[in-house]
Parts: structure tokens; C-alpha cells; sequence
């Protein structure tokens, strides 16, 4: 038996604002075995073009994101939510090997087992060049700025 990762489905409006907030200061940690542990043994991602399944192709994911886009912080914001599902909207800068900086875009679908672990995650995402003086997100502040 697995124990519940709170908050569980179904999800009030506190609740899947607090799944969101916890979710972006894992990813925020830059640890790839941190940010596994919130997902099923065997969830499912669709991210960008890519198709992961399992918490070891997670882990691997994300230790080969974090290698290439340094610096990452993340803003992630409610769209909506429905019994175990939610849909956020997010943004994240990152600078590349070269010293490039990228503002990414994207939305994320969520589904959750009962017990608080996410089974399901779907992202689209888009990339824009950026100059170090446009950076502007930064973690836990509230909502993104309006694009």
C-alpha cells in the first residue's frame, strides 16, 4: 500500500492550488529523484515530443533537463481542476551551455491516483530567446505576468 501524498483527489479549489504550489517548488529544486517520488510508480508523460513512462524514465528526463537548461526556475499557476484532474500554465527561464537565455512556455494536464500521486502528465511547450535583462520569473511570487 502506497501512503497518500496529500492533498488527494477530489480536489477543492485550496487543495489543487496547493498540488500546484507543490509541484513547482519540487521542480524547483533541480533534483530529479525529488521531483520523481510526486508521480506513480508507472506514470505516464507526454512532454513536448517525447513519451516517458516510469519513475526511472522520470528521473532520467529530468537529470538530462537539468544538465542542458541551468539556472531553471519555474512559475506554475491554476488553470483549472476536476476531481483528480489539473491543468496548469507555466513559465520557466533557463540558460543554455552557451549562455543563451530561454523563456519557456507551456500548459500541463494532470491526473492523479486516489492516493495523491500523479499518474498522468501531459505538457505542450514553447521556447523564446530572451536577454538576460528580460528575466522576470521567480518562484513562489504569485502569477505569471501576462504574455
Amino acid at each position: 500500500m502506497t501512503d497518500p501524498r496529500h492533498p488527494v483527489p477530489p480536489f477543492t479549489h485550496e487543495t489543487a492550488l496547493q498540488k500546484v504550489q507543490a509541484a513547482e517548488d519540487a521542480w524547483n529544486t533541480c533534483e530529479p529523484v525529488t521531483v520523481a517520488q510526486a508521480y506513480t510508480v508507472d506514470t505516464l508523460w507526454r512532454n513536448r515530443d517525447q513519451h516517458i513512462t516510469g519513475r526511472d524514465q522520470v528521473i532520467a528526463f529530468l537529470t538530462d533537463k537539468w544538465e542542458t537548461e541551468r539556472d531553471y526556475r519555474l512559475r506554475k499557476n491554476l488553470w483549472a481542476f476536476s476531481g483528480d484532474h489539473i491543468a496548469v500554465r507555466f513559465q520557466y527561464e533557463w540558460r543554455d551551455h552557451d549562455g543563451q537565455w530561454w523563456r519557456s512556455y507551456g500548459n500541463e494536464l494532470w491526473k492523479f491516483d486516489p492516493n495523491g500521486y500523479m499518474q498522468r502528465r501531459e505538457a505542450s511547450i514553447n521556447d523564446q530567446k530572451i536577454d538576460v535583462s528580460g528575466l522576470r520569473v521567480t518562484p513562489g511570487h504569485g502569477e505569471l505576468p501576462a504574455w
